[in-house]
């Protein structure tokens, strides 16, 4: 696109700090963590068990997540029906849901004691056990299965409908049309939605901390934790450190290397007219593929509320302490995000070296949080006392993980207001913090209420750097949570499942909407 014809200003000089200061977050705990690597005693059997675990779980869960999403993309497709906006939207849900929220939802579903595993006792049959690595594939398709199917969707409704139209003309059957027009598309988008699903799974902490943890099914993040927290083994922690961020460097590589799908593109709410299809048998089994799908999501949900809402009531002060925590953590969290991602989603809007600040935005997800967590722990432990730090460190750490996404919804409107307006401020002498005032800023708000929301959503249930740094007193609430389900305190650990749910949905909505309010477009 063209540059706009905003001058330099203070806002570029901003995004190229803020840029710079990203770089350093990152680079400097990830050299401190390859500093303190103890390669002479390179990995074990236990290590490289952990490596196999890691890239074997984030294979399956991939596999299966967009396995099981197209069938369900595709009866989205071509199935018109009331709900269906309310329902694809419900599909972004478990993206900010809290991972310990939803593992504690599928224990009340699927786990040893759970309605499923009650109702096959019913008949004779022997209960579900749902840790190890059916646990970890589980709970990552319950959080990406969403995912799978909103890219591969978009694949779908990409199809020109004159295509449709063309093979209705031809008399093509639902055969020809899957020939000719799906699989061809599914083979330009089901590669992209594969590594994006398999680089998430590589750094999913709390799944593997509350549903994996035997030595057949312990991740590289869950090793460093181990390492870190109970063996106290920092060249060990280090090393591994380096083992997971080749990991994620290698599967970023092939992310960047294979074209990936717009997950946010127009269109999803009106479905392309579809002739083929609608036969009694076409319909009935579209409709079962989507009724499944909403029912794995909402069920584990709809156990949290039911068992929950009893026992809020009730929770030790400790929780209620712990929540409040976490509100002011998210709060900094959305705060900081923001305070990145802004001049940065600037400058890129204006076309300048666009392609190295988006890697440095994107940086974050190749170097996984616990990673940058064990070295800002390594170089803050002989200035400070590392609990002293726990919650700027978590607060950090966590602003960076949701830079990415952040930018994501920034720099689209930045780009549109800079091509619509950027021409008229110049003439009229707008620059600096009037342009950002009176031209920026109100077509920003929006993203800018989306992105703030998502960062403190995301915060809000992390479960991550603040088990390396909090002391007991410290903790937040999917900490205190984590806690009340490893002393079987089942009860509290419902209701804190609860109140950590409606909180995290709450903030989320109230930047977003705040956003929406008075929004110039």
């Amino acid at each position: 696109m063209a540059r706009s014809a905003q001058p330099v200003g203070i806002s570029a000089w901003a995004g190229a700090a803020v840029a710079a200061l990203v770089l350093t977050v990152i680079a400097v705990p990830l050299g401190a963590v390859m500093l303190r690597a103890d390669a002479s005693s390179g990995l074990g059997p236990a290590d490289w068990a952990a490596v196999r675990f890691t890239v074997g779980q984030a294979f399956l869960s991939a596999l299966f997540s967009v396995g099981l999403a197209i069938p369900v993309a595709r009866a989205l497709a071509r199935r018109n029906f009331r709900g269906r906006s309310a329902l694809i939207a419900l599909m972004g849900a478990p993206f900010i849901l809290p991972v310990i929220v939803a593992v504690l939802g599928l224990l009340t579903v699927f786990g040893r004691q759970g309605a499923l595993s009650e109702i096959l006792r019913l008949f004779g049959l022997p209960g579900v056990e749902i840790y190890g690595l059916h646990g970890v594939v589980l709970a990552h398709v319950f959080f990406n299965l969403p995912l799978a199917v909103r890219l591969i969707l978009q694949g779908w409704l990409a199809i020109p409908v004159e295509r449709f139209r063309l093979a209705a003309t031809l008399g093509f059957s639902s055969r020809d049309i899957a020939r000719h027009m799906e699989r061809p598309m599914l083979r330009n988008v089901l590669p992209g939605a594969f590594l994006v699903i398999f680089l998430i799974c590589t750094t999913s902490f709390a799944v593997a901390l509350t549903l994996g943890g035997g030595p057949r099914a312990t991740t590289v993040e869950l090793a460093i934790y181990q390492a870190f927290l109970f063996d106290f083994d920092l060249g060990r922690a280090a090393l591994l450190g380096v083992v997971q961020v080749a990991i994620c460097v290698i599967a970023g590589v092939f992310v960047l290397w294979v074209a990936t799908p717009n997950a946010i593109g127009t269109g999803l709410d009106q479905p392309v007219e579809r002739w083929d299809g609608q036969s009694r048998a076409a319909r009935l089994l579209d409709g079962a593929f989507i009724t499944a799908a909403a029912l794995f999501l909402l069920l584990p949900l709809t156990a949290v509320v039911l068992r929950g809402a009893g026992a809020i009531a009730t929770m030790p002060p400790s929780i209620w302490v712990a929540a409040l925590r976490s509100i002011a953590l998210s709060l900094v969290t959305a705060s900081v995000a923001v305070g990145m991602a802004l001049p940065m989603a600037m400058l890129i809007g204006r076309g300048r070296t666009r392609g190295l600040l988006e890697t440095i935005g994107a940086l974050s997800i190749a170097v996984s949080p616990l990673v940058i967590g064990t070295g800002l722990f390594l170089i803050l432990r002989p200035i400070a006392g590392p609990t002293d730090m726990a919650l700027p460190v978590t607060g950090l750490v966590n602003a960076l993980a949701a830079l990415p996404f952040v930018l994501r919804a920034l720099v689209p409107a930045v780009e549109q207001a800079e091509a619509g307006y950027g021409r008229l401020a110049l003439s009229l002498g707008l620059s600096g913090p009037n342009y950002l005032r009176h031209v920026l800023l109100p077509r920003l708000r929006r993203p800018l209420g989306f992105g703030a929301g998502l960062a403190a959503a995301l915060s809000m249930g992390d479960l991550g750097v603040i088990t390396l740094f909090a002391a007991p007193q410290q903790g937040t609430l999917p900490l205190e949570m984590y806690r009340l389900m490893g002393s079987y305190r089942t009860d509290d650990a419902q209701g804190a499942a609860l109140l950590l749910l409606v909180l995290s949905l709450a903030i989320f909505w109230i930047f977003d909407r705040g956003g929406r309010v008075n929004a110039a477009v």
